[in-house]
């Protein structure tokens, strides 16, 4: 599976932002799929996994109830929508994909390139 994230870019704190990943090369609905950042200095973390259905996410503390992953299987592509942002939130943002919606970077297969993502203060 092939995935390509888009989306990111410049925004001022408390902004939002949609991020998309494009999946090709593979059978998209039956993946788990994540999402991860890694912001400058600091460790890959994750931030947000949907179930193959959609019907089971999970969300890191720091981004509940500001962030919202879903998916839409019949476009092969994953979405993270980014509301209130904040400056923590500054990062490189990568889809991953995996047989299992798991919060364990190491159960992801497939990662995409990465999108930038800046928030400004």
């Amino acid at each position: 599976v092939q995935l390509q994230a888009s989306g990111g870019g410049l925004v001022q704190t408390g902004g939002s932002l949609r991020l998309s990943c494009a999946a090709s090369g593979g059978t998209f609905s039956t993946y788990g799929m994540g999402w991860f950042r890694q912001a400058p200095g600091k460790e890959r973390e994750f931030v947000a996994a949907i179930s193959w259905s959609g019907d089971s996410t999970h969300y890191a503390d720091s981004v509940k109830g500001r962030f919202t992953i879903s998916r839409a299987n019949a476009k092969n592509t994953l979405y993270l929508q980014m509301n209130n942002l904040k400056p923590e939130d500054t990062a490189v943002y990568y889809c991953a994909a995996s047989d299992i919606p798991t919060k364990q970077q190491q159960h992801y297969t497939y990662w995409g390139q990465g999108t930038q993502v800046t928030v400004s203060s």
